[in-house]
């Protein structure tokens, strides 16, 4: 197993919860924690214990970013006039890697990571290889052409476990992404409940 497959199941089971919606995550055959002692029964969270576990799950689902970074979107959101938590995630689905993942060109969040700093994938025409690059509405995001016969987009389009939302405007056929508007946590299919209210309670405190 890989360090990077190791780690997103490392999530799941720490969560306890199929946060990706995969088939093949451990959680689906046990729910309680990884290691010797995630067996023993779990004790009501605290406030504090809520708010933690919120705020690792949603950091933990686009590709486990460090709390730097985590941190960085957050200050952002905080700064915009409206909902936080709304902006959060709006931020968030922003982010290029998370698009790529979200238009199932790749299988996973982590995969559009590496596929993107790997030089596949252009917007607006110009290469562009930061995970983290922030899209705007109406970017054209799409594979770059001596990519598009890699194996691991049709695998990834051929997957049936996860939706693509419409503020996305897709062509799988010349494997391009229009990204229409910023997205609300109710435009979003996040197979698992995001908490991102108890994210704002969280750095509110912390």
């Amino acid at each position: 197993m890989t360090k990077r497959t190791s780690a997103k199941y490392k999530i799941d089971r720490r969560m306890g919860e199929n946060i990706w919606g995969r088939p093949k995550s451990p959680v689906n055959k046990r729910e309680y924690g990884p290691g010797q002692h995630g067996q023993r029964r779990k004790n009501k969270l605290s406030d504090f214990g809520t708010q933690l576990r919120a705020k690792q799950k949603l950091k933990g689902y686009y590709g486990d970013l460090t709390e730097k970074q985590f941190r960085k979107i957050y200050t952002e959101a905080e700064r915009v006039k409206g909902d936080t938590g709304e902006m959060l995630v709006g931020l968030l689905e922003r982010r290029l890697d998370a698009v790529v993942y979200r238009a199932k060109l790749v299988p996973t969040v982590f995969a559009a990571r590496q596929f993107v700093n790997h030089g596949h994938v252009t917007v607006n025409g110009g290469r562009v290889n930061i995970a983290s690059y922030r899209v705007k509405e109406g970017d054209i995001i799409a594979v770059r052409e001596k990519s598009r016969q890699l194996a691991i987009i049709a695998e990834a389009l051929a997957l049936t476990e996860r939706d693509t939302p419409d503020y996305l405007e897709i062509d799988t056929h010349k494997l391009t992404v229009k990204f229409i508007r910023t997205p609300g946590l109710g435009d979003i299919p996040y197979p698992v409940v995001m908490e991102p209210n108890l994210v704002v309670e969280y750095y509110a405190k912390n």
